[in-house]
This record gives structure tokens, C-alpha cells and sequence, in this order.
């Protein structure tokens, strides 16, 4: 008895021939998808231009005014002198760098280790109870304006550093440090809990099963395995306390000289912008001293956010 075959049907194409895409039966509805894809394509592409053009304009402006400062002193005086006197045609902002450094050093001494356990307790200690309630606070604390912490800085925290150590004010990179240690602190942990939640289960299966105790899986396995996401978000930490303005200018006494305590008051590059750039001339060097400061945290932001990318690509790559 014989059998007869169906012959398949092969579905339409793009191209009639049976090995494209199949075309939407409706040749209106077609042509409205690939009418809202154009568009979102060149909507996209102008966004991107229009982002590209205002940091090109930025960089520019700054970039330029900047560089006339070098018309005016050596770049030595700038980069080199400690001797920041406007009035006398003193420019030196060598002070203002190395505080900076400084404050952002001691910054991270502080928030990073701090920062870095919480994670490891939302991230492989805390029970579910726990971790609901934590990380919610955290991100409501990345979302606070800085001028919220300034102010809680200059009347909560400054009068208990006056009383604890004795001196008149407190101002000083102690209490800016603080006070940042707290801004940077949800941003450090989030993006580190993130970082040890992304390490493979069967890492810690592995070393469970070699009879490590769960500090060891910590601290053998898991820390190392996630290393570079906790090294981005100290970078983007530190990022952040560099360029942060308000709340250190409310805490740390915005007097141009080295700091030669933690209590001396004294200021950086960002608080020392603010509190002179609407003094001054804008053809003078002294608006041009400014600008090269500006331009100076423009460059240290670029920086790290390159050494941010890179590692991502890097861990992309070890995945």
C-alpha cells in the first residue's frame, strides 16, 4: 500500500528564495517598524552627537582659558610653588594639589574598608531579612544631596570634633574626610556587593568542599575572584571625592594654605574654585589659575573613569 508525501512548504522570505527573514504579512505594519527603526536610529545617533559636541565644547572652553594661564607664569610656578597670593600675582597652587590628594587618600583610608565589609555582609553573611533592609538604606543614601551631608557635617560633626581633640574650630581634612568617607561609602559598597554576588557559585562549592571554613572562602575565593569590580567602585568612589564641592567647602575651613594637621583648616582644588571664581576678572590671570584647576579635575576624572572601563573590559575578558 502505498504512502504519499506532503510536500513542505517552505515559509516566505525577504528574498522569495526560502533563506532570509520571513516578511511581515502585513506590508503597512512592515513598513511602520522599519519607519520607527530609522527614527530611532537617527534619534540615537543625534543624542550621541549632541553628548559628543557638549563635552567637546566643555573641554574647549576650559581647555583654552586654561592654557592662557601659561602665557602669564611658568608652569613650574603653577604646578610646583606653594604660594597661592592673588594680590601679589602668586599663583602657586601646589598647596591645593597635594591637598587634594590627601583628603582623597584619607578619604578611601577610611570608607574603603568599612564599605568593603558591609558588602561582604550583604553579600555572603546576612540573612535575606537583612539584605532587604540594607540595601534599599544604601541606595537612599547614594541619592542624598551633598549639601545634606555639609550641613549635617558643620553642625553635628564639627562641635564633636572641637570637643574630642580641643581645638577652636575643627575644620580641617578630618572633617572633610569624614564627611566624604559617608557620601562615597553607599556607592563603594553597592557596587562591591554587586561584584561578590557575580563570583560563580561553584567557587564557593569548590573550596567548601576542600574543607575551607567560610572566612577562608571569603577571603581566599571570594575577595581575589572579585577584585577588579571592588577596584572600579573605589575608583568611582574616589572619583567622587575628588570632585565633590559643597559639603567640603561647609567642613574644611577654605583656607588657602597646606594643611599642616587634620584640624588645620585649609582648602583643595574644588572648594577653592568655588569660593574665588566670583572675585575675579575673567581676562586675568587669576581666572585663568582657575580654570587650570578646573582643567586639572577634568583630566583626574577622565583618568579614572578610563582605568574603570579598562578593568571592566578586563574582567569581561576573565569571565
Amino acid at each position: 500500500m502505498g504512502t504519499s508525501v506532503t510536500p513542505v512548504q517552505e515559509p516566505a522570505t525577504l528574498n522569495g528564495k526560502g533563506n532570509g527573514p520571513a516578511v511581515n504579512a502585513d506590508p503597512k505594519r512592515h513598513g511602520r517598524h522599519l519607519l520607527s527603526n530609522n527614527l530611532f536610529t537617527i534619534y540615537s545617533t543625534f543624542s550621541i552627537l549632541a553628548l559628543c559636541l557638549v563635552l567637546g565644547l566643555v573641554i574647549l572652553f576650559i581647555g583654552k582659558t586654561a592654557l592662557l594661564l601659561f602665557g602669564q607664569i611658568s608652569p613650574a610656578d603653577f604646578f610646583f610653588s606653594f604660594n597661592w597670593t592673588p594680590e601679589e600675582d602668586a599663583f602657586g597652587a601646589a598647596a591645593f594639589i597635594v591637598n587634594t590628594l590627601s583628603l582623597t587618600a584619607l578619604t578611601l583610608l577610611i570608607a574603603v574598608p568599612v564599605s568593603v565589609g558591609m558588602a561582604v555582609l550583604c553579600a555572603e553573611i546576612a540573612p535575606r531579612w537583612m539584605k532587604t533592609f540594607i540595601r534599599p538604606v544604601l541606595d537612599l543614601l547614594v541619592g542624598i544631596p551633598s549639601i545634606v551631608y555639609g550641613y549635617l557635617g558643620l553642625t553635628v560633626l564639627l562641635p564633636f570634633l572641637r570637643r574630642i581633640s580641643g581645638e577652636s574650630l575643627g575644620d580641617g581634612l578630618l572633617a572633610a574626610a569624614l564627611v566624604l568617607a559617608i557620601m562615597v561609602l553607599p556607592t563603594i559598597c553597592r557596587i562591591s556587593d554587586d561584584a561578590i554576588v557575580s563570583v560563580p557559585r561553584k567557587y564557593r562549592d569548590a573550596a567548601y568542599a576542600l574543607g575551607s571554613t567560610r572566612l577562608q572562602v571569603i577571603m581566599r575565593v571570594v575577595l581575589p575572584a572579585s577584585s577588579r569590580g571592588i577596584l572600579s567602585a573605589v575608583i568611582l568612589g574616589m572619583t567622587r571625592a575628588v570632585g565633590e564641592t559643597m559639603a567640603v567647602v561647609m567642613v574644611i575651613g577654605n583656607t588657602p594654605q597646606l594643611a599642616k594637621s587634620l584640624f588645620a583648616p585649609t582648602s583643595v582644588l574644588t572648594s577653592n574654585i568655588v569660593m574665588q571664581i566670583s572675585n575675579v576678572e575673567f581676562d586675568s590671570t587669576w581666572n585663568y589659575a582657575l580654570h587650570m584647576m578646573a582643567f586639572l579635575l577634568l583630566l583626574i576624572s577622565f583618568v579614572m573613569i578610563l582605568v574603570i572601563r579598562i578593568l571592566g573590559r578586563t574582567r569581561g575578558k576573565n569571565a
